[in-house]
């Protein structure tokens, strides 16, 4: 047992003593000026090389907090963070950077960094040969994007991201309205009748002015049909056809063309 603890001290004491052999990895950005971090960082920044990007803009950050390139720095790599795949470090970042300065003259532009960063419009190529669309994904992030823009509207009208990000509140407007009459498409589906009205009413109510408002009421006409509530289905065929008169719906019902993959 001796011989055997006298061993592994010598093996042990062997192994630090090559780890102390090996050279130490030196960081090329020692000695560095906050001038040249940020220049380096942003060039990085414009090739796309977020990742490097990342770690020029965190050096400068950590090295030179209070200097005339940090909160530049702090709003740049919020966007490195959200290029290179890392939602949540840009989310922090953004949130970060608005508490800590209120009144920047670029905090316009990280509101609208923070809108787009939740703002998933585009699926890829699943989405597309699916026919899958954002209104059947987790609404949160929408909700998020939404809030992040209408504050940009409203504390900043005259600013140059103002007309984008108002375009950009429409499109969620109509797809979270889309959302619940989805929801209620699959209730009806289910026989949950009430569930569903529930949910149309809630789309027509909360998100006025929409697309999805046709198929809303459509759906509550059916409900209060299949439920024998004959009042008010009247009462809604009344308002749907007021407003739709010419409604695909009236002849397709809420049948939809499906989508590849349930085919077979």
């Amino acid at each position: 047992m001796r011989s055997l603890a006298t061993t592994a001290v010598l093996f042990v004491t062997m192994f630090l003593a090559a780890c102390g052999l090996l050279p130490e990895v030196k960081d090329e950005t020692s000695g560095w000026s906050a001038n040249k971090l940020y220049t380096e960082a942003k060039q990085s920044l414009n090739e796309g090389a977020y990742e490097q990007a990342i770690g020029y803009y965190e050096k400068l950050e950590s090295r030179f907090p209070y200097g005339r390139f940090a909160q530049q720095a702090q709003i740049d790599l919020a966007y490195a963070y959200w290029k290179s795949g890392e939602k949540e470090s840009a989310l922090v970042a953004c949130d970060r950077f608005i508490k800590l300065h209120p009144n920047h003259p670029n905090v316009d532009y990280v509101y609208y960094l923070r809108g787009l960063i939740d703002f998933n419009e585009d699926l890829g190529l699943m989405g597309l040969v699916s026919q899958q669309d954002m209104t059947e994904r987790d609404p949160k992030g929408a909700r998020e994007s939404f809030n992040a823009f209408r504050e940009l509207v409203t504390r900043f009208p005259n600013s140059k991201y103002a007309p984008d990000a108002t375009q950009r509140m429409t499109y969620l407007v109509g797809a979270l309205a889309q959302l619940e009459v989805h929801v209620a498409r699959y209730y009806m589906r289910r026989g949950a009748y009430l569930a569903a009205i529930n949910r149309a009413q809630y789309a027509v109510k909360s998100y006025p002015d929409v697309p999805a408002t046709e198929e809303a009421l459509f759906i509550m006409v059916q409900a209060y049909d299949l439920l024998g509530m004959n009042d008010l289905r009247d009462d809604a065929e009344r308002v749907m056809r007021k407003n739709f008169p010419n409604s695909v719906y009236y002849t397709r019902g809420l049948d939809r063309p499906e989508p590849w993959w349930k085919l077979w």
